[in-house]
């Protein structure tokens, strides 16, 4: 465990395993510890590193006022990350849903420093045909969380992505750094629903940045979420990239079959 002095923030993040460094960006609201489940056999051949975006769980803004989350200074995070935990070498890695997309503009942005990225089921909506039916989808589920609160807006945005992702657990029913961690995501999900779902679903990928390092870009979508919403911005971006979209276990979360997830996620990578 260890913190990383960034502009305006203090992360946290957790180093384990050997080999290679494999950086795990989470999807909105999610932290470090979303990825224990696949921890034990990534770790086997890869340091994992894992952390918190900033301004949710453990990595303090040094302003506590909550501001909107924008890619490019997430994505910035990761890069200084990645200049401390594999200053020598290019690091895999891997972003699930929103994560998926700060990996995409890291990649855009410091190609030199990604070996190879996993993107899973980017949410950038805006890459659509129906864009435009999207982004009012989007405005509602917002519109629900401010009017009708997390519950409300939560049933909404499930439903419109077509059951592709779970609900979160009772608390009481899991072990300690479970249940520890499903307390952290509660709290984080009213900042993830008020700054980061509209400003993260609207964001445009660098196409020509992306299309250069396409060698190093692997877009991924879960086979249970084909024909739903998650899958749909991986595929469009794969067909204009030229890559191929890669299907992994489950649906937009690895955590549905979190060992055959593992497994995939580790053939990818070292296929490069």
């Amino acid at each position: 465990m260890a913190t990383l002095r960034v502009p305006g923030a203090c992360l946290y993040y957790e180093v384990g395993g050997g080999g290679p460094v494999l950086l795990m960006l989470p999807g909105g609201g999610g932290d470090a510890a979303v990825f224990d489940v696949m921890a034990g056999p990534l770790t086997e051949h890869f340091t994992l590193v894992t952390v918190d975006p900033r301004g949710y769980s453990h990595s303090r803004l040094d302003d506590p006022a909550p501001v909107d989350q924008r890619v490019e200074v997430q994505s910035d995070d990761a890069f200084r990350l990645l200049e401390v935990v594999s200053p020598d070498r290019p690091a895999y890695v891997f972003g699930g849903s929103s994560g998926a997309i700060v990996g995409l503009d890291l990649l855009a942005r410091h190609p030199s420093r990604v070996r190879r990225l996993v993107a899973h089921e980017p949410p950038c909506f805006a890459v659509l045909p129906d864009a435009a039916e999207q982004r009012a989808f989007v405005e509602e589920v917002h519109h629900l969380f401010r009017t009708r609160g997390l519950a409300a807006a939560s049933a909404r945005f499930l439903e419109g992505i077509g059951g592709t992702l779970k609900g979160l657990p009772d608390p009481g029913s899991l072990p300690p750094r479970a249940a520890e961690m499903m307390t952290r995501l509660m709290a984080n999900a009213p900042i993830m629903m008020e700054h980061e779902l509209r400003q993260f679903t609207s964001y445009l990928p660098d196409m020509t940045a992306l299309g250069a390092a396409g060698d190093r870009l692997v877009l991924a979508a879960g086979r249970e979420s084909r024909g739903h919403l998650p899958y749909r911005p991986a595929a469009v971006l794969a067909e204009r990239l030229g890559v191929e979209l890669v299907e992994f276990p489950g649906a937009h979360s690895f955590t549905d079959a979190p060992e055959e997830f593992a497994g995939r996620l580790t053939e990818v990578l070292r296929a490069s």
